[in-house]
């Protein structure tokens, strides 16, 4: 059974989003997703969805905690209303040192908090489409005003599906607690997925009385490709310094242990607060690469992204080339192949 293949739009050129998102979707993927990076990540999304018809529409992510749930739920129903029905909103926590002073944000335990924030937005949307009272009251949120004037009202689209995106343990439960879905880090591998993300978000779900297979397992894997080897190692030195700078991170250390990579996380963490950018990526093995990446040519990918996430994953993320590339009808092939 194949995958269902998402592209990540390229928002640095606003004004070529529509014909990016309209040249995607002529190339057969299920969805395009956004990151909320140096632009916001929903704008976007908004352009995506006046020049498509099919694919789905998705931030990837977008970051909660700076934006109120209210201003989120809002954003999300009217992205959900103008592509009729195929936008779905992805979450992310950020890490400690972003919220504060990046975002000037008050920073506490990001899962609970997470958890609370996806209630709050159901109870928002619900109150909307039921017109009955909002009444939200927890330990992050309180909402308990709602008039006619500031209700959109009642729906005929589905309340936007809620992805996070998770690494710990206490994360994916609360993917398998109250989310439709999950958005992987590509440092995720086969192993992590069997031994830590999908127990725990089997756990999530059994107290909440759900089914698990009923939270989307979506990955954004390191796939290193190219239509001859001259891209494919070029594509290789530019992963390496990504896997170097998030293994660096301790948000990822979890990931290194079950890999049996600890060592490295601490090296890389040391050296990161020199600067020592460069030496890092020496750090960055064949073994560990070939541990976070998948490797091969366009006809390779589809092959060994069944044989290593074949039955752990709903979705992948796979970009190559762009609008107008020389080796369109290969990525085209490529992504037939993934989904086959």
């Amino acid at each position: 059974m194949g995958f269902k293949v998402l592209y990540h739009l390229t928002t640095g050129n606003l004004k070529g989003i529509a014909e990016e998102a309209k040249w995607a979707e002529s190339m057969g993927y299920d969805g395009l997703c956004t990151e909320d990076a140096a632009h916001d990540p929903m704008l976007p999304l908004m352009m995506a969805a006046s020049t498509t018809s099919r694919v789905t529409l998705e931030t990837r992510v977008a970051i909660a905690f700076p934006r109120s749930p209210m201003v989120m739920a809002y954003a999300a129903r009217d992205l959900q209303e103008f592509s009729n029905g195929r936008f779905r909103l992805g979450l992310g926590t950020q890490v400690k040192g972003h919220i504060q002073r990046r975002f000037s944000t008050e920073w506490t335990a990001p899962g609970p908090r997470m958890r609370e924030y996806v209630q709050s937005l159901h109870a928002i949307w619900d109150s909307w489409q039921t017109g009955e009272r909002l009444a939200h009251h927890g330990e992050h949120y309180n909402f308990s005003l709602m008039t006619p004037f500031f209700s959109p009202g009642k729906s005929e689209q589905p309340s936007p599906p809620v992805f996070i995106s998770a690494v710990n343990p206490y994360n994916c439960r609360v993917a398998g607690e109250v989310c439709d879905g999950i958005a992987l880090h590509p440092l995720t591998t086969p192993k992590y997925l069997k031994e830590v993300i999908v127990p725990n978000i089997a756990d999530g779900a059994a107290r909440a009385g759900r089914d698990p297979k009923s939270v989307n397992v979506s990955n954004s894997s390191f796939i290193i490709t190219g239509p001859n080897q001259a891209a494919i190692d070029a594509q290789k030195l530019a992963t390496r310094k990504q896997i170097a700078f998030y293994c660096s991170t301790r948000s990822y250390s979890k990931v290194l242990e079950v890999q049996g990579f600890e060592e490295l996380g601490v090296w890389l963490h040391e050296m990161s607060l020199k600067q020592q950018w460069d030496q890092m990526t020496d750090l960055i093995t064949d073994e560990i690469l070939d541990a976070f990446a998948v490797v091969g040519g366009y006809s390779e990918i589809p092959g060994l992204m069944k044989e290593r996430f074949d039955g752990l994953l709903d979705e992948i993320v796979f970009n190559a080339g762009g609008p107008g590339g020389s080796d369109e009808a290969e990525i085209r092939k490529v992504v037939e192949g993934l989904q086959a």
